[in-house]
């Protein structure tokens, strides 16, 4: 017997979250698991602390020229990782 309101089960797992309040905290976990993919080993490897706090991602870099450099480039940086997670999780970027 087939039913007749079928849903793919992808949907029904992010209603889910979504109700259960899980979804931002999820989003964020992969977003900060996205900065070495989206950046690269080579400025993940000056990388010491990410965490997010108010959609703002804080970053702890060992390297005062790549701070610098990626400060330049915040607004760029911010669009890549929530494109790459798929949602709207940071809206900036601060560097220490």
């Amino acid at each position: 017997m087939r039913r007749s309101k079928t849903e793919p089960i992808g949907k029904l797992i992010r209603e889910y979250l979504r109700q259960e309040s899980l979804e931002s905290p999820l989003n964020e976990r992969r977003l900060i698991d996205a900065w070495p993919e989206v950046l690269g080993p080579n400025i993940a490897a000056y990388t010491k602390q990410l965490f997010i706090k108010n959609q703002t991602l804080y970053v702890h870099l060992v390297s005062a020229p790549l701070r610098q450099e990626l400060s330049m480039g915040r607004e760029l940086l911010v669009k890549a990782l929530n494109r790459h997670v798929g949602a709207q999780v940071i809206t900036d970027i601060i560097f220490h």
